[in-house]
């Protein structure tokens, strides 16, 4: 129950999924009440396979391919911060009459996994959180390595099922502050998720900096 306990506390700064519902909400388009709960579904998926393979087997991954973290913020930082920027220069309410809900939803569907899921939700530095948390984690044997590793994903679990009810519930609150309220939060996100790009390649740059 500690581990378990000390994996969602330790989770909850680096994935912020209240903060990162309203980040990601103006990509979800105007969907309806089944459509939102199907994409939180998806992306509530997605976040958990993403730590699930960090846990097990992520540190061999980035091995196998000659990666380091600092590496991996650089490249998803560039990423969310051209997400950002395109999300600025865009004009939500024109394009939105363009494209047919059925389009839409489609077009949704394929930015699900990347990069709303990966790495705006559950990036890097989360990657990096669960890496270290499952480092840490000394085991005698492969019994008490189970008993950690289940308690990881005991938590882990509990962080994908407040990603899920964020992301399926934040645009009730958006529609009571109304259409123009809704333009303001979109335009705000947008600049929050380009900062949040910079500042994910000014730490990575920082830790390529330091080990050289």
């Amino acid at each position: 129950m500690h581990v378990a306990f000390v994996a969602f506390v330790t989770l909850f700064p680096p994935v912020n999924p209240v903060g990162t519902s309203f980040i990601i909400d103006p990509m979800l388009g105007k969907l309806n009440r089944k459509e939102r709960i199907a994409v939180a579904k998806k992306i509530s998926f997605y976040c958990f396979c993403i730590c699930i393979i960090s846990v097990i087997i992520g540190s061999w991954i980035l091995k196998l391919f000659g990666l380091s973290l600092p590496i991996v913020q650089v490249g998803g930082g560039l990423t969310i911060c051209s997400m950002g920027w395109n999300l600025l220069k865009s004009d939500t309410a024109t394009s939105d009459k363009a494209i047919q809900p059925e389009d839409k939803f489609s077009k949704i569907e394929k930015s699900l996994f990347y990069p709303i899921s990966f790495p705006m939700t559950c990036g890097a530095g989360t990657i990096s959180v669960l890496l270290t948390l499952s480092a840490s984690n000394s085991f005698k044997n492969i019994e008490q390595y189970i008993w950690n590793t289940s308690a990881l994903l005991v938590g882990i679990t509990a962080m994908i099922f407040v990603i899920y009810i964020c992301i399926a519930n934040t645009h009730i609150i958006l529609e009571k502050i109304g259409e123009r309220g809704q333009q303001i939060v979109n335009r705000l996100s947008a600049f929050i998720v380009l900062c949040v790009g910079l500042q994910i390649i000014w730490e990575g740059l920082q830790s390529l900096l330091s080990l050289k």
